[in-house]
């Protein structure tokens, strides 16, 4: 598993276990888990049993509170929740948190099992921190949460609860327009990647658009980030639902992909932490010979097809 792509947020009380999330967000940082919230710094003051750490913007615990929560957004599939709770006890603010954590479908860890909030926790959600860096660094995954048979009416109205929204995704068909010299009607090179985001399956460069972001804007700064390329838009090809047998379905997310042609100048590519390698091939040969993952696969069809007809 590439570390660097695990984010975490700590949650407890600063009054009482200052010290103790403070080791915690140490011992997940050096296993290279980044913990982006909160800022571990020196404790200024208190309002009402409120921590004030020197990095605060403010004073306002309810502004603080919110710049805390909002960092939920950054955390994405990969990040989670980790509870420091030695005693059992959540407190009232993580109380809050741990609301938005299960309305948001965001994963949950507890140093102990909570006594004095009756959330429901899946079985297997409890973890010591260095137990957890151990267990991911073996086995290259979260410990997955188990639901016994008595507690899947509770699990299954949780899932009913959580927050409904949608999730956009841009995708680039990137087709070479370099030097390079092609014969009449023969295929254009076109790129892709080979990604653990897929299982180490190739597909197309992409991700999510971010909130109050244009389609174009996020499709220009996901080639960018991730191939530093700085291609021109071309034509929409397809928007499509995620493929429910794709094998990467994941039920309550409603996830929409919206892919676009690019034209590319140069071939030259600088690949960031989120693929492995990449490949330009003609999209009839990489859609016999290599193994891409089931959304990028259709969308390259789309564009092979449409190709082939107009060569």
């Amino acid at each position: 598993m590439d570390e660097r792509k695990i984010k975490c947020i700590l949650h407890g009380s600063f009054r009482k276990h200052y010290d103790l999330i403070k080791k915690v967000a140490e011992i997940f940082n050096e296993a290279g888990i980044e913990v982006i919230a909160p800022s571990i710094t020196e404790i200024t003051g208190e309002t009402n049993g409120f921590m004030h750490l020197k990095t605060d913007a403010s004073k306002d615990p309810r502004l603080t509170e919110l710049i805390y929560l909002k960092k939920l957004s950054e955390l994405g599939t990969k990040g989670f929740s980790y509870y420091v709770n030695p005693e059992g006890r959540i407190g009232t603010s993580a109380s809050y948190e741990l609301a938005m954590d299960q309305l948001t479908n965001t994963r949950q860890v507890f140093m102990e099992k909570p006594a004095d909030h009756p959330a429901y926790i899946p079985q297997n959600s409890i973890w010591k921190p260095e137990e957890l860096v151990a267990y991911i660094s073996e086995y290259k995954r979260y410990p997955p949460p188990y639901i016994p048979q008595n507690e899947q009416r509770i699990h299954r109205l949780l899932q009913s609860l959580i927050l409904p929204g949608s999730i956009i995704a841009v995708g680039a068909i990137i087709v070479d327009y370099s030097k390079k010299e092609y014969k009449p009607g023969q295929e254009r090179d076109v790129l892709l990647v080979q990604t653990h985001k897929w299982g180490n399956k190739f597909s197309i460069i992409g991700g999510k658009v971010r909130r109050n972001e244009t389609l174009a804007n996020a499709l220009r700064r996901e080639i960018l980030e991730e191939t530093s390329l700085r291609p021109r838009i071309r034509e929409s090809i397809c928007t499509f639902d995620q493929i429910k047998e794709s094998g990467y379905y994941i039920p309550n997310e409603h996830k929409v992909f919206t892919d676009n042609v690019v034209e590319a100048r140069n071939r030259k590519v600088i690949l960031n932490h989120e693929a492995e390698d990449y490949v330009w091939m003609p999209p009839s040969q990489a859609l016999k010979e290599l193994n891409i993952e089931p959304n990028a696969r259709k969308t390259l069809g789309l564009y092979a097809e449409k190709h082939l007809r107009l060569a």
